[in-house]
């Protein structure tokens, strides 16, 4: 039995990219987070922007997490 280098290799680089992204819509949804603080202690500043992009970085992780889940759990198939 010889192991397929090529789609280990595969599973490996779309794993790591897929890491990679998550965490940087996350990221991206913190910074939402703190735009929206930035904005209330301004007291005028509008917030709808930070609030937004919070929302939209947080939902497509919890997507993310779902999808995942969903092909992991085989019940749900």
């Amino acid at each position: 039995m010889h192991p397929d280098w090529t789609a280990l290799g595969q599973v490996a680089a779309v794993s790591i990219g897929a890491t990679v992204a998550v965490a940087v819509v996350f990221a991206l949804g913190v910074l939402g987070l703190a735009r929206l603080e930035g904005a209330r202690a301004l007291r005028g500043g509008t917030f709808a922007l930070g609030l937004t992009q919070a929302a939209l970085c947080f939902l497509a992780c919890g997507a993310v997490v779902a999808y995942g889940i969903y092909l992991i759990v085989p019940q749900f198939h």
